[in-house]
């Protein structure tokens, strides 16, 4: 798989660039229940008007460098997008320096193999990319770190797509408290489990889902199903509650040194080669929000970032089990 790292203080033409190449595939997936499926760009903005006004003018720009057409803004605003399905795990490992840990399992065709810096309305936020402005997992210079899982359950209603949500939690928020409470309230098309730790080691795991309120857990851990296991077959498949167990015990029983915790998701149960159901592991993702810095890890391989160094370079990366 190759792998980019992208840096952009403003969105310009170089962004503009990535979506020209992006696009074509991401409209492919976006349309392919029929465009008229899809909210209207009126209702797409109007939701972001509504749950996100900070970054209107950042999603306004961004529109105008797509081209300004209607179906890309739409696409832009993450607004009921079509449904889709990842696996997953996060900790927090609470050690001296804490650590967010996460597994991001998914199909590798479907993947924006990104890793972002930017620094759009003054914030800088480094993570990787999904849709190009969205994130599957990410920090800002403020000290705090985000992940995702799904979760794990099938219903589908009116709302963002997680990688926005993420986007704007990093946006707007600077600690865990005020991560829980945007999290709380932002609608999303779909159940996910959203993990939050800050520079003041203060973490929670929000619950969220399209058809009741999110719930706000001071829980460490997040695989693939929520309070309970609502999805049998998905949880039997993905072995979400066997992971959770495993990280609980790596956690509270056994209590790991910090390069052994990181190095438990690099091997089973935690890493997954199942590609060809789409949920084998594309990558390790280790954040240090209180120093500014994160890591991209795989069998072998460690590539690190930071505020401070953020090397915009190409890599290809072998992932075992990937074609």
């Amino acid at each position: 798989m190759f792998w980019r790292a992208y840096h952009e203080t403003t969105p310009g033409p170089r962004w503009a660039g990535l979506f020209a190449e992006y696009w074509p595939v991401y409209h492919r997936w976006w349309s392919r229940e029929g465009v008229s499926v899809r909210p209207s760009y009126a209702v797409c903005r109007r939701a972001l008007m509504a749950h996100m006004p900070e970054i209107l003018p950042l999603y306004d720009d961004l529109c105008a460098l797509a081209g300004g057409g209607d179906q890309a803004a739409r696409f832009l605003s993450f607004y009921c997008p079509p449904p889709y399905l990842s696996g997953c795990s996060q900790a927090v490992w609470s050690g001296k320096e804490p650590v967010l840990v996460r597994n991001y399992d998914y199909d590798p065709r479907s993947f924006d193999s990104l890793v972002l810096s930017t620094g759009w309305q003054g914030r800088r936020v480094i993570g990787t990319s999904d849709g190009l402005w969205g994130l599957v997992d990410g920090m800002n210079d403020a000290g705090l770190a985000i992940s995702l899982t799904f979760g794990g359950r099938r219903i589908v209603g009116d709302g963002f797509g997680v990688p926005l949500i993420l986007r704007y939690v990093l946006q707007v928020c600077e600690t865990t408290q005020q991560a829980g409470e945007v999290l709380a309230r932002l609608p999303t098309h779909m159940s996910y489990n959203v993990t939050v730790l800050d520079a003041k080691r203060q973490y929670l795991t929000a619950f969220m889902a399209p058809d009741r309120k999110a719930v706000i857990s001071r829980t460490a851990v997040a695989t693939n199903h929520q309070e309970v296991v609502e999805w049998v077959s998905h949880a039997r498949f993905t072995a979400t509650v066997e992971r959770e167990r495993f990280l609980l015990q790596r956690m509270q029983l056994h209590r790991d040194p910090e390069e052994k915790f990181i190095g438990a998701f690099l091997k089973p149960p935690l890493y997954s080669t199942a590609f060809d159901a789409g949920f084998g592991t594309l990558y390790t993702a280790v954040y240090r929000p209180r120093l500014g810095r994160m890591e991209l890890r795989w069998p072998g391989t460690v590539w690190p970032f930071s505020f401070d160094n953020f090397p915009e370079e190409g890599r290809h990366v072998a992932i075992p089990g990937a074609a």
